[in-house]
């Protein structure tokens, strides 16, 4: 899982292990404990904005971020929809 430095608890971290789930993210500047992973890892935090930039393109059509279709296939069509003209715009 990635998130950012917010998620950044040793509690938290032991859940999600226990759960069989890495936490990637970046370690708050406050932290007392010594630090749980190294930088490598933390390579994959730098590519996050992709996705939610994706996410906020999608905010955008207020189709889809109200949920009017009850039916799972007709929502699914609009987002592929939606993806389509994200597409032709971005060209």
């Amino acid at each position: 899982m990635i998130a950012d430095k917010a998620y950044d608890s040793d509690p938290f971290r032991q859940a999600l292990a226990d759960r069989g789930i890495e936490l990637i993210c970046p370690h708050r500047s406050n932290r007392t404990r010594p630090k749980t992973q190294d930088g490598r890892k933390l390579r994959r935090y730098r590519k996050q904005w992709k996705i939610e930039r994706t996410f906020a393109w999608l905010g955008n059509f207020r189709r889809l971020v109200v949920r009017y279709e009850r039916d799972i296939l007709v929502y699914a069509a609009f987002f592929h929809l939606a993806c389509c003209l994200i597409l032709v715009r971005w060209l």
